[in-house]
């Protein structure tokens, strides 16, 4: 068995994919019926088809989930953050973990919890080499 993607559900399928463009470099790969397919197994659905799918109301940002990223230019992410058109709500700041591995959490447009953090293998560097 193989994970295939992981499925979220959005108000406004536009408007995350170019937030999931504008900040995270995915690209979409197919559209389909209120479906985005996008790289890295990301898939946006809209909301009034899950609802439909599901028959249940459907809640945002009740934080039971996270899309994790890793990223090789924590200063250019955040750079990146600072200058989204729209207020980015964080969960918490960016900040240095005690073993020196650096982070941010923040939420979507639709509340899912994303956390970004240097690879280990680049905060190890970082930490070695002060002047890389």
């Amino acid at each position: 068995m193989k994970l295939k993607n992981m499925l979220i559900v959005v108000k406004d399928i536009d408007r995350s994919k170019a937030f999931y463009k504008g900040l995270f470099g995915l690209e979409v790969l197919v559209e389909f019926e209120g479906n985005a397919v996008l790289t890295e197994g990301l898939v946006l659905q809209d909301a009034t088809i899950w609802k439909s799918v599901i028959n249940k109301k459907v809640e945002f940002g009740t934080s039971n989930a996270e899309l994790y990223f890793e990223e090789l230019d924590m200063d250019r992410f955040m750079e990146k953050l600072g200058q989204w058109p729209e207020p980015i709500e964080y969960v918490t700041p960016f900040t240095q973990l005690d073993w020196g591995q650096r982070v941010v959490r923040l939420y979507d447009p639709d509340r899912h919890l994303i956390e970004v953090r240097e690879s280990m293998d680049l905060a190890a560097r970082r930490l070695n080499d002060p002047e890389e």
